[in-house]
């Protein structure tokens, strides 16, 4: 942390509910893999795990939270920075990817990629704008927590 070198803890709560449809865990087949992530005084999500392991398509899995987790951080980052640095953003979108290896069925991320694209404001600098990337992925809370490289290839373009 920069400044007077005291550290600030945060602490998040969330609560994760599954329960039983029919037998429970009796069987690996049988057992629902649907659950909703909650947090006090906000919407309900809801989960289940990635279709390849039995999951259902139309919920987000913990995979994708990873990879929208990486993405959102940045972005959040990125327009304070562009903020105080005097850079108008009239839009932020990214294709974010991550890619996840399985063996002996286990598995972990190798990588993540951030595609970002953004507009700024006519008469905006540019190479600024982009510069500042490097300075979010730098402090972005998600991106430094994970044991596995984020890229960053971002796009500008002016209004």
């Amino acid at each position: 942390m920069q400044g007077s070198g005291k550290v600030k803890s945060h602490q998040y709560k969330t609560h994760v509910r599954w329960s039983a449809d029919g037998e429970g865990t009796k069987s690996y087949r049988g057992y629902s893999r649907n659950f909703t992530i909650a947090a006090h005084g906000k919407a309900d999500i809801a989960g289940s795990s990635d279709p390849a392991f039995r999951g259902d398509a139309m919920r987000y899995n913990p995979e994708e939270l990873l990879v929208a987790s990486l993405s959102s951080c940045h972005m959040l980052w990125y327009l304070h920075l562009c903020s105080v640095n005097g850079i108008t953003v009239l839009e932020y979108g990214d294709a974010a990817t991550g890619t996840m290896e399985e063996s002996d069925g286990a598995g972990q991320f190798v990588k993540a990629e951030l595609r970002p694209k953004i507009t700024i404001a006519r008469g905006g600098d540019s190479a600024r704008a982009l510069a500042l990337h490097e300075e979010a992925h730098r402090l972005c809370f998600i991106a430094r927590s994970v044991n596995f490289p984020v890229d960053v290839e971002a796009e500008i373009a002016h209004e």
